[in-house]
């Protein structure tokens, strides 16, 4: 049966597309109007994890008995093989490639939790990228008939552009408004663009900007801010600042965090040893420390860390190293012998 008023069911996914905050508070809403579409007894509004194959739930409901299946790589196994995410409509039970006693989702776990009927799709954006699954379940018999299986199609795309993870990421990045480009960190280390956003060549996939970065946020949390250089072989080459905000939080859960270039802060006259040299005051190093990893002699050291405090107009190294990390002016340690 379709909904009485499709158009205000349409305008009501709408407006809750268009809602801030977090993806799962928009994924939760959406189970109202949605099930004006199709009376389902549980409903599931997953992201694809590729990484780890998972879909991760961003909502779900009546589906307790069997969480831990669809939490699983098999259950990923088994939308695949039905065709589910990449259909070029919303599937009913009926509709689905294969017979569905031929596939475990359906004969081990749905059909003996009570359900008869189904109608799902996957999530994709305009763009091609295919976010996710949207996934509903009733125990009458009667499938979704042809009209709500169009009013689903014509409102998926809400859904999927409300549910970018890409369109929190966005919104983290815009944290930083002097930033002048952008790029995306993944848990497992590469560096992706950032759609939207200007690219840098610090930022570019393969660039060991991203293994500082990391190593950063291990040491701060959720955002760090460190001084880079435009060409890491040149050592008086051009600095930028690179600022790393956690997205880790961020369903599926496959960004680490975003990447934001901006010109570097003054460097107050600091040569690239003298940032080094704080650098090592930043971290609380001794001068025996910073020599060490600089392999130069502690006395050498000693007349850097006093040229670093007359250009800062610091009384200490201590208040030094405090004006570097407030300013901005942290050259990591791993770059010492960039």
């Amino acid at each position: 049966m379709a909904p009485v008023d499709p158009e205000g069911t349409v305008a009501q996914i709408a407006a809750v597309a268009a809602v801030g905050g977090a993806a799962e508070e928009r994924a939760l809403a959406l189970l109202e109007p949605l099930r004006r579409v199709y009376r389902f007894d549980a409903a599931l509004i997953s992201l694809f994890d590729a990484e780890r194959r998972v879909q991760v739930p961003v909502a779900r409901r009546g589906y307790e008995p069997i969480h831990q299946y669809l939490d699983s790589s098999t259950f990923v196994d088994e939308i695949e093989r039905a065709s589910l995410l990449r259909a070029a409509r919303p599937m009913r039970v009926k509709d689905l490639p294969v017979a569905p006693m031929e596939l475990p989702t359906w004969a081990e776990h749905l059909q003996p939790a009570g359900f008869r009927e189904g109608l799902g799709a996957g999530l994709i954006t305009p763009d091609g990228r295919c976010l996710g699954l949207l996934w509903f379940n009733s125990g009458d018999v009667t499938p979704a008939s042809d009209e709500a299986c169009a009013l689903l199609q014509r409102v998926l795309p809400l859904i999927a552009a409300a549910l970018d993870p890409l369109r929190s990421v966005r919104t983290i990045a815009g944290i930083v408004g002097e930033a002048d480009a952008a790029a995306v960190l993944t848990r497992s280390g590469r560096i992706e663009p950032l759609p939207g956003r200007a690219g840098h060549p610090v930022v570019h996939p393969g660039s060991a900007v991203a293994d500082v970065a990391a190593a950063r946020l291990e040491r701060d949390g959720a955002c760090t801010s460190f001084l880079y250089p435009v060409d890491a072989g040149i050592r008086t080459g051009e600095l930028v600042r690179v600022t790393a905000l956690s997205c880790a939080a961020v369903a599926p859960g496959t960004f680490r965090a975003v990447l934001l270039v901006a010109t570097a802060p003054p460097l107050h006259g600091l040569t690239r040893r003298e940032l080094e040299v704080l650098g090592g005051l930043v971290e609380g190093w001794s001068n025996a420390r910073i020599a060490a990893a600089l392999f130069v002699s502690p006395r050498t050291v000693i007349s850097h860390v006093e040229h670093v405090m007359a250009k800062l107009d610091a009384g200490s190294r201590t208040m030094a190293a405090m004006r570097a990390a407030r300013q901005g002016l942290y050259l990591p340690v791993e770059l010492y012998r960039g």
